[in-house]
């Protein structure tokens, strides 16, 4: 049995809470938050406190708050004897190097306030100073899922600019799309089947592989069209800009 105790109130602690709650191989010994209100997720009023200075033996700590937040909460637990983590993609070990034991536990997920995600699909990347604990941390994250993947923090970096591609950038995108929608009086959900069928053909094939649409065919007409249709002056330049890009990507020269 692993015991955590987990330090943050937003999405990704909120999940984490859920998901440990639900383990039999992981004991929730503690969830610390700054707000006493903002720890309304925890069931039980014991596990839950806003005290650094009485902080519960456990054998990891998961810093589940803002990057920027992570070297400041971090020297709290400076003179702990157990596994101190953070769960951020884009920052480095060397932010929780206070610690006398380090450790990276990032779940690849978006996490959205009031949605519940099950951890069973989600990739959880680790890195930790040493083997026993790079052993610990893949036992507590097959304790949640079936994917554990020794990253460092580099490559972990790295991901976390994909992702910020694929995820981030791809939901704004549907953001442009409904206001569009809504501009013209038409139903943003006729275009659910769509993206769903956009994000299922990368199951057997590769992103260039799904490329469609008008840029890569080089269907010049169609493009002028819709730029007529787009009155939005930023939209029109991330229009261009992205089809221009696909059309350069794909060799078409118009």
């Amino acid at each position: 049995m692993i015991s955590v105790v987990i330090v943050g109130t937003g999405n990704v602690a909120q999940n984490l809470y859920q998901a440990f709650e639900k383990s039999s191989n992981v004991t929730i010994k503690q969830v610390i938050g700054r707000n006493r209100e903002h720890l309304a997720f925890v069931n039980s009023t014991v596990l839950s406190s806003t005290n650094f200075n009485r902080i519960e033996t456990s054998d990891v700590y998961i810093l589940a708050v803002s990057d920027d937040a992570i070297k400041l909460v971090a020297d709290n637990f400076k003179d702990i004897d157990g596994l101190l983590v953070h769960t951020s993609g884009a920052t480095s070990l060397e932010a929780i190097k206070c610690a006398k034991r380090a450790g990276i536990f990032y779940p690849l997920q978006t996490f959205t306030k009031g949605k519940i995600i099950e951890f069973d699909t989600i990739p959880i990347c680790i890195e930790a100073t040493n083997e026993e604990d790079l052993k610990l941390l893949k036992q507590l994250g097959e304790a949640l899922g079936k994917t554990v993947v020794e990253i460092d923090s580099e490559q972990r970096k790295t991901l976390h600019v994909a992702a910020v591609f694929v995820n981030n950038f791809t939901n704004y995108m549907y953001t442009i799309g409904a206001e569009i929608c809504e501009e013209h009086n038409i139903d943003f959900k006729l275009l659910r089947p769509l993206i769903k069928e956009t994000a299922a053909k990368l199951d057997t094939l590769t992103p260039m592989q799904a490329q469609t649409g008008p840029a890569k065919r080089g269907d010049q007409q169609t493009l002028h069209n819709h730029l007529l249709i787009i009155k939005d002056k930023h939209q029109r330049e991330l229009y261009t800009l992205l089809s221009n890009t696909i059309k350069e990507k794909h060799g078409k020269e118009l």
